[in-house]
């Protein structure tokens, strides 16, 4: 497993690293000061991004959101003052793992692996949602180009779908795409 970790505080961060040590983790990248956070997720790919705000600000996770929305990973959130709105942002933002530390670093191996669960959990039910949103989509583009066929060649709503179909299987495109391009064509119509 590949670690990134982004903590500006030398102690800390030498903490943590020790911890993902112990837990056997060996690979694990340092964000540098001035690297953005997003560029180096996207530059080395890690499984996990581990970020530890000793003074969290919504600010800083405007870089969460930056990651979640370019190359999502999971997210590990140590933070050292507990406050349930920016809990809730820091969550919002992309955060899978939102951790409260105390004066001794927590065992993290088990913060991380429950990370990645959350993480992939939620990934596939956001792609679930997106093949049903995709499909919905098309199946309002075919039904719209039925029923443009059916105004303007009369015909039945079988015999819109018939041609519809039969269309695509001889140019070898999708229903779909053969009910945009009617669409399409009949839109530049004057």
């Amino acid at each position: 497993m590949k670690v990134l970790l982004a903590d500006d505080n030398e102690d800390r961060s030498e903490a943590v690293l020790r911890r993902l040590s112990e837990a056997g983790i060996d690979q694990i990248v340092r964000l540098a000061p001035g690297q953005r956070l997003v560029d180096v997720v996207e530059a080395v790919k890690p499984d996990v991004v581990i970020v530890d705000m000793s003074r969290p600000d919504r600010d800083s996770l405007e870089n969460i959101r930056q990651v979640s929305a370019q190359a999502p990973r999971p997210i590990v959130l140590f933070v050292d003052r507990d406050d349930t709105g920016f809990m809730e942002e820091a969550i919002e933002a992309g955060v899978s793992s939102y951790n409260l530390m105390g004066s001794s670093v927590p065992d993290v191996k088990p913060i991380v692996q429950a990370a990645v669960a959350i993480f992939r959990r939620y990934q596939k039910l956001a792609d679930t949602l997106e093949k049903a949103e995709t499909r919905l989509n098309e199946r309002e583009i075919v039904q719209r180009a039925k029923a443009r066929l059916m105004k303007e060649r009369r015909l039945s709503e079988p015999q819109a779908h018939s041609h519809l179909r039969k269309t695509a299987m001889n140019s070898g495109k999708r229903m779909v795409e053969v009910a945009a391009e009617l669409l399409s064509s009949s839109e530049k119509k004057p």
